[in-house]
């Protein structure tokens, strides 16, 4: 076993530093900005990759496990790393009965209260890498809490760099404009980039979120096919996909129409993967 496949079967601990709720407090979804304190010098997270968490198991398990973006580039402090993650807390239908179940890793974290000490794994998969021309255009999808990455993608290029030459472009979806992760009247987080001249964002909400109906990704992106279909087809862009993979079919279908047709599309797609501008992490 190499050290990097030894690191990611590694378990770890963190120490909960911070909880905050990004949701206003009045909407029935929650969804939390978790911030923790790892001690291991060699834990070394980096944007677009993953945690698996070890919730408390059932039915005899030891560990509950789950993966969760890390939601803001981490920070040494304190003789290790801070790092966070954007919890959505959620439950399910049993297949078999019809019950409703609170989900077990979710509704674990977001009960955690500051000082808890949590077990996991990692860091797991590619991470997100920023084009080392200035002038590149960034193209950034994000479903469901998978728009935490990007806030921390978006924060590091004007933080870093001042600036940004080429376009910046954010797709990002929630059941409710209330919910709008880091968008909203209580988080306002992405709102201080929307004065640079390059980037913009687009919201998509669900037509009808009692129903659970899905987001309407697919719309935002239509409106705006003209210019995603030029920045997909510049040598340059790079295209960072995260979010929940069961949205995914609906943003491709977004982006064939886009094209014009899959076969453009798919040669478009094709380039950009062999290139190594193609960026995703769906879960």
């Amino acid at each position: 076993m190499s050290g990097d496949e030894a690191s990611i079967h590694l378990i770890r601990r963190a120490t909960l530093v911070r909880s905050d709720r990004l949701t206003p407090e009045q909407m029935p979804e929650e969804v939390r900005h978790l911030v923790f304190h790892c001690g291991d010098a060699d834990f070394a997270p980096r944007l677009g990759q993953c945690i698996r968490i070890l919730a408390p198991g059932q039915f005899g398990n030891v560990h509950h496990a789950r993966l969760y973006l890390v939601a803001d580039a981490p920070v040494e402090r304190d003789e290790g790393v801070e790092f966070s993650l954007c919890v959505k807390r959620h439950d399910y239908i049993d297949e078999f009965n019809g019950e409703r179940y609170p989900g077990v890793a979710s509704n674990y974290l977001c009960d955690l209260k500051p000082g808890a000490t949590v077990e996991f794994q990692g860091p797991v998969g590619y991470p997100f890498a920023l084009p080392v021309d200035r002038k590149a255009g960034i193209l950034m999808i994000g479903m469901g809490t998978g728009i935490a990455p990007f806030r921390a993608l978006i924060r590091t290029l004007y933080e870093l760099y001042g600036s940004w030459e080429g376009k910046v472009r954010l797709f990002y979806g929630a059941k409710t404009g209330l919910d709008m992760l880091y968008m909203n009247d209580e988080n306002k987080d992405l709102a201080q980039y929307v004065h640079q001249p390059t980037f913009k964002a687009f919201k998509a909400v669900s037509p009808r979120p009692a129903l659970d109906a899905p987001i309407e990704l697919d719309r935002a992106i239509a409106q705006n096919a003209a210019e995603v279909w030029e920045m997909l087809q510049q040598p340059e862009t790079h295209l960072y996909l995260a979010g929940v993979d069961r949205l995914w079919p609906q943003v491709e279908k977004a982006l064939v129409a886009a094209a014009g047709s899959a076969a453009r599309w798919q040669a478009v797609r094709d380039q950009i993967k062999a290139s190594g501008r193609w960026y995703e992490v769906l879960y």
